[in-house]
């Protein structure tokens, strides 16, 4: 029970008994019921309370809903109830349906508005509907992605068609870092605040930033992955150890990594590009150049073209930890 509720219902049993000792006062017949009536008003908010909580979890959104379908069903059995169908007819039977028509109509309405999927906001004096057919999705966000600084490229691109849910403990923990006496982590630091900004920036991009904190530095890992469970969300990281503890409790969990290394082009053996030269390679007339996914290319023939951009033929591939690395040679020398 809610440790801030717990005075409130005792106060509003209390009162029920006061109220119903008082009765006997207002009715001077009742002297004589007075235990009896402080039990029955003790009785009643005792009611009152366990129907508060049994209606623990019940949501604005049931209350709006259950509100509307009670007054169309209200409605539906007034309409009924005035229509020439029960003008005449005995009495009783007329009163008994449409008593019927105020106990069933409502219920029905209201069990129907509660199944529906639309979300009721009731705000009075008006009722508002808004559909909710689709849910946004949602992918929490480390201090580490913040950091690596590309998800602010993958967000521009729209691909990320997803609410970003930054805590603010990683907020939090990424200024601790921006105000390190590290210089290399606090050029990390900027540059994760750097990205945020940029984040913020982009248009059409829904940035949550949930009130929570901890304690110690070695529970915000705990705490990023109980945020994504309890959100439904889904964890991005480039945190590995982060990532694995994720996927133990059952967290779906986006990497960085995969994807730059999805997006990289399959390239074929004879295909052409362009290649800067950057430094010589092992073998003699070797150069080492880089293409634009990052990957390495070793170029044959081509060492005194180094710091030029040249084209090359692909000769081989080879397939490494790292990615790829890619034999060329320099199509001018092969011409």
């Amino acid at each position: 029970m809610n440790k801030t509720l717990l005075p409130i219902r005792i106060v509003f049993i209390l009162l029920c008994a006061a109220a119903g000792w008082l009765v006997c006062y207002a009715i001077s017949d009742w002297d004589r019921y007075r235990g009896v009536a402080l039990a029955v008003g003790l009785c009643i908010g005792m009611l009152v309370v366990l129907v508060d909580v049994m209606l623990k979890g019940f949501s604005l959104r049931g209350l709006s809903a259950i509100t509307f379908g009670i007054g169309v069903g209200l409605l539906i059995a007034y309409l009924v109830g005035a229509s020439p169908l029960l003008e005449q007819g005995d009495p009783s039977i007329i009163y008994l349906v449409r008593l019927g028509l105020f106990i069933i109509c409502p219920y029905l309405s209201a069990v129907i508005a509660l199944r529906g999927k639309d979300e009721f906001n009731l705000v009075i004096p008006y009722v508002r509907f808004v559909p909710h057919e689709v849910e946004v999705p949602l992918v929490v966000v480390d201090t580490s992605v913040l950091i690596d600084g590309r998800i602010a490229r993958v967000c521009e691109s729209g691909f990320l068609s997803a609410a970003l849910v930054i805590p603010r403990f990683v907020l939090n923990e990424l200024r601790a870092v921006a105000d390190s006496t590290d210089p290399h982590k606090q050029a990390r630091g900027r540059r994760g605040l750097e990205v945020l900004n940029e984040l913020r920036k982009i248009k059409n991009l829904v940035i949550q930033i949930p009130e929570s904190d901890v304690t110690r530095r070695e529970d915000v890992d705990a705490k990023l992955v109980f945020l994504a469970q309890s959100m439904r969300a889904k964890l991005l990281t480039t945190d590995y150890n982060l990532a694995k503890m994720a996927e133990f409790n059952g967290v779906v969990w986006l990497n960085l990594n995969s994807l730059a290394k999805s997006l990289r082009p399959e390239l074929m053996i004879g295909e052409r590009l362009d290649v800067d030269l950057v430094k010589p390679g092992k073998e003699d007339g070797q150069a080492v150049g880089f293409i634009e996914d990052g990957s390495m290319v070793v170029v044959s023939g081509a060492r005194h073209h180094i710091g030029h951009q040249v084209q090359a033929e692909i000769i081989s591939v080879l397939p490494t930890a790292g990615g790829k690395m890619i034999f060329a040679r320099h199509v001018g020398e092969a011409e």
